[in-house]
């Protein structure tokens, strides 16, 4: 490397991601006097600049001068740190960070400039957001941490030793695909669950309702329904969150189908957007009328998510991508327009998954589209229909109505896109 504007830019950078890091860990110690600070902005800032200097050194001299530069730092901060340690202000989380600044420096000046700009601000979020993460360890329960534990295990360990192939009749299954979308279903309802959790869900049916949208529309549609045969005032109030959690439901499939295959977009953003809209107009205007009727502590889901459960969707999956391309090959686009409808009445996931991916492998677009909006649609109808039956007619004129036009729309969209 040779000196000049680029290496003086270079420890410009460098610098200032360390000053990055010292502005938090300054900001935070401000109150106390010149010289009861162990580390401070100007400390983090020469101690990235150290790092890149270490770095332009050890590119010139040997790079085993990177790694004595290093432990000598580490040494020099353990010091510190023991000494300081009966300090208020001394932590062990100051000396990784002052580690991390002098890597950054180094990273700046051996290529990596975005890596370590993308790390410091991380960094000073992490930095920030102490007491925040501490309140939420502690209200964290057990069957949460098991259910992280469950979604790691799903997405880090299965998935690395799934094959990803294409095997069984038809070829119709990739295992690394399917177990894939079982992890990505599985995601959306762990974080949709936290979600409600830690923004107050029980504060509000709206955050309960729009996040449920993302996890079970259908299983918020039998509690609100439930609880508006038991309280009848609050109908309007339970109606509109029915129809947040229901009209949440087409985005999400219009999210997941565009993951799958981004082509699919433009064909599916009309009949699902519309839907949407169609059952947040009188969603919004249900909140309106009955916000002064909020129920009090609406829970979040049972649980964030179960393993057998997810297993239970992967079969489910799999099933549907058999008959779907069973029935392509023997009773042509037909077949799977009749599949989505049946699969529309237990959930609209794994048929939208079957065939978005299937929309990638010669099924046709157009095919596709029909057949998400027709399983998105019945399950609507479906939903519609158990407001009706189980809220009475209270929820019957607020949910039931808007839901049906709704699906009805999107089919009549459907067919003429």
């Amino acid at each position: 490397m040779q000196f000049g504007d680029s290496s003086i830019m270079l420890l410009g950078i460098a610098l200032s991601l360390g000053l990055l890091i010292g502005v938090e860990r300054g900001f935070k110690y401000r109150d106390q006097k010149d010289g009861a600070r162990v580390s401070g902005l100007r400390t983090y800032g020469l101690t990235s600049l150290l790092g890149a200097v270490s770095a332009m050194l050890a590119e010139q001299l040997g790079s085993f001068l990177l790694g004595v530069f290093f432990i000598g730092l580490a040494i020099a901060l353990t010091a510190s740190y023991v000494v300081n340690s009966t300090r208020e202000h001394s932590s062990l989380t100051s000396l990784i960070a002052s580690l991390l600044a002098f890597c950054f420096g180094a990273m700046v000046m051996v290529g990596y400039v975005v890596e370590a700009a993308s790390l410091s601000v991380i960094t000073t979020l992490l930095l920030s957001l102490k007491g925040e993460l501490h309140r939420w360890l502690w209200l964290i329960e057990k069957k949460e941490l098991w259910a992280a534990l469950e979604l790691l295990i799903m997405s880090v360990v299965i998935l690395s030793v799934i094959p990803d192939e294409d095997m069984g009749p038809w070829n119709a299954l990739n295992p690394y695909e399917i177990w894939w979308m079982v992890v990505l279903i599985s995601s959306i309802s762990f974080v949709s669950y936290f979600a409600m959790k830690f923004a107050g869900a029980r504060k509000g049916i709206m955050g309960t309702a729009l996040f449920a949208g993302l996890a079970s529309s259908t299983a918020l549609t039998l509690q609100f329904s439930k609880m508006a045969k038991q309280v009848p005032a609050a109908a309007p109030l339970l109606a509109a969150g029915v129809l947040f959690a229901c009209g949440t439901m087409y985005p999400r499939v219009l999210l997941v189908a565009s993951v799958i295959n981004p082509e699919i977009l433009s064909l599916l953003a009309i009949p699902t957007l519309t839907m949407a809209v169609v059952t947040y107009i009188p969603a919004l205007w249900l909140w309106y009328r009955g916000t002064r009727m909020v129920p009090e502590n609406v829970p979040p889901p049972a649980s964030p998510l179960s393993l057998w459960s997810a297993l239970g969707f992967g079969a489910l999956l799999t099933g549907i991508l058999l008959l779907s391309s069973g029935l392509q090959a023997t009773l042509g686009d037909a077949g799977v327009l009749i599949l989505a409808a049946a699969s529309g009445v237990a959930d609209v996931d794994p048929i939208n998954l079957s065939l978005s991916g299937m929309s990638r492998e010669g099924l046709a677009l157009e095919t596709a589209v029909l057949g998400i909006v027709i399983a998105a649609a019945v399950n609507g109808l479906l939903k519609a229909g158990m407001t009706g039956a189980i809220g009475g007619q209270e929820m019957f004129k607020r949910a039931t109505l808007p839901l049906v036009i709704s699906s009805t729309v999107g089919l009549a969209l459907a067919i003429a896109v």
